[in-house]
This record gives C-alpha cells, sequence and structure tokens, in this order.
C-alpha cells in the first residue's frame, strides 16, 4: 500500500529535479526523503529516477507512473473537497453535457437522485453526442468517452469501458449469430455517424492484434440512442460503448455477440475547464456520479 506522503514526495521531485529540494519544500530531511524514495521503488520494481550529482531526471517508467500518481492524488483532493460540499447546500445552476445514450438511460436518473439530495440546485442537461466547447458553450462539465488530448482541460477518467457488439435476441432468432468477424459482412450492422466520419469500419483487439472489420447496413444515425433502440428492436447488429447497453444486456433485451473480442478502449472521463475555478457543485456531481459507477456490475 503507497503512502500519501510518499506519492506527494516522488511528485514534487519530478517537478523540482532535485530530492534535496523537494524534502525541503514538504520540510522532510534529505534522509527522510530518500527512504521513502527507495520505499517507492522498492514497491514498484523499477527505478524512477535518473540521478546524477546535480538532478534527477524521470525514467520512461517513472513518467508512465508520474501521470497515475498525480491523477489519484488529484482524486482523492476531489473527493475530499466533495465531502465537505455534501454537508453544505449546493445552489446555482449546474449545466451538464453528456453523450445521448448513456446521458438519457443512465446518467438522467442519477442526476434526479443528486439533485433530491440538493433541491436548491438548478440543472441543465444537454445529451448529445457532438462535443461541447466548454470554454465556449455554457457547460460546467462534460462527460464524455474517449481518451482525452486537450490539454487545457481537467479530466477524471470515471470508468474503464469498451465498446462491444449487440444485437437482439429477435435479430439472432431470425439471422443467426455470427461466429467470426468477418461474419459480420454478411449482417446488416448498425452505424452511427458522427461529424461525418465514416463509421463502417470497426475495430476490435483478438489474440491475433486488431482487426479491422468494413460492415454495411441500411441505417445509419448521428445518434447514439437510435441505434441502441434499432438494436433492441430486432433490426440489426450494433457496436456500442458497454456503459451505454449493460442495462439491456442484463434484462435480456440485448445479447452481447462474440464476446471473445473486444473493442478499443473507451473510458467515460469527466471534463472540466478550470480547476481551480470548480464549483462545489461540479466537485460534487462528480464524486456521486462516480459513487453510482462504482455500484455498477
Amino acid at each position: 500500500m503507497y503512502q500519501l506522503p510518499d506519492l506527494k514526495l516522488f511528485l514534487r521531485i519530478a517537478e523540482t529535479g532535485n530530492l534535496s529540494a523537494a524534502a525541503r519544500d514538504l520540510g522532510l530531511l534529505p534522509a527522510t526523503a530518500s527512504a521513502s524514495l527507495k520505499r517507492i521503488e522498492r514497491q514498484l520494481d523499477c527505478r524512477l529516477f535518473e540521478r546524477t550529482t546535480r538532478s534527477m531526471r524521470l525514467t520512461q517508467q517513472g513518467e508512465l507512473f508520474r501521470d497515475y500518481c498525480a491523477s489519484a492524488l488529484q482524486v482523492l483532493a476531489d473527493g475530499e473537497a466533495a465531502l465537505n460540499d455534501s454537508r453544505k447546500a449546493l445552489h446555482g445552476q449546474l449545466r451538464i453535457s453528456a453523450p445521448a445514450d448513456w446521458g438519457r438511460n443512465v446518467l438522467r436518473p442519477w442526476l434526479d437522485a443528486f439533485q433530491t439530495a440538493h433541491p436548491q440546485l438548478g440543472l441543465t442537461l444537454q445529451c448529445s453526442d457532438y462535443r461541447s466547447d466548454l470554454f465556449r458553450d455554457p457547460f460546467d462539465l462534460a462527460f464524455r468517452y474517449g481518451r482525452q488530448d486537450d490539454s487545457t482541460l481537467i479530466a477524471q477518467e470515471m470508468a474503464a469501458n469498451e465498446r462491444i457488439l449487440v444485437a437482439s435476441p429477435a435479430y439472432i432468432k431470425l439471422h443467426g449469430t455470427p461466429k467470426t468477424l468477418d461474419a459480420l459482412r454478411q449482417h446488416n450492422c448498425l452505424l452511427h455517424n458522427l461529424n461525418q466520419l465514416r463509421t463502417n469500419i470497426w475495430r476490435f483487439r483478438g489474440a491475433g492484434g486488431l482487426t479491422e472489420i468494413t460492415v454495411s447496413g441500411n441505417r445509419v444515425a448521428d445518434d447514439g440512442g437510435v441505434v441502441r433502440a434499432w438494436a433492441v428492436d430486432g433490426l440489426g447488429i450494433a457496436c456500442k460503448s458497454r456503459l451505454d447497453v449493460q442495462e439491456d444486456v442484463r434484462a435480456g433485451r440485448l445479447v452481447h455477440i462474440l464476446p471473445q473480442v473486444r473493442g478499443p478502449d473507451w473510458p467515460l472521463y469527466a471534463v472540466y475547464p478550470h480547476r481551480d475555478s470548480v464549483s462545489p457543485a461540479v466537485r460534487a456531481a462528480i464524486a456521486f456520479v462516480r459513487g453510482r459507477l462504482s455500484q455498477t456490475p
């Protein structure tokens, strides 16, 4: 188990490039700081820094661990702040953007419960698969799928996720279950067209590595909820986010087909513009949704 002072020291050394300076900033003796760093490296079984007589530079492993370490400490800090906020009455207006399907069917009832706990808080929810510009559009918080590359935004990973293949029992009864990825070419595939991007190339990971399959179908939508509804109605096979359809799979409305192959990682993130200006309502909403996600099998 990692100790928080050790992780804070590691990040401070990474920032300053000097163990003595980091120790001084944190009020530690150099010997204590050195022992703390050795404790982390021993637990990870790797060297985190390349050491010279004057400075310390992160190794490749150190750079990788730094990002996860910073994220973990930020989540803890945000959780502590949200806990403090939860003891206070939240008020004002909270404006949230979320993916269409997940926003309508999963997030909306969660936010209803959140608003019941905070009756003085107003809520605006936009459910759309088009990404809003958080600096231009009037949103305080967005939930987004996929890796976040915009360094101007703060992003917290909320849940692991991936794309899976699903079809209704009615479709399978009528058309059969594809036994291989190549067999998808013979089926009606429901396409999700976003930002005019070509969506008939589906990518999967298997034992042999990455596989691309060009599929076709007679229905295309720019809304993930429409694609999901078509699949439930038995009109074709969909490649959907697991978080969007897991309740349908559990209820038997959809069947997870070809479970031995996996789509690309598609994690869910909470995204907001500025950490320093984030409101108590945003912190509390993130903590609430994270709690609900942790309770989801």
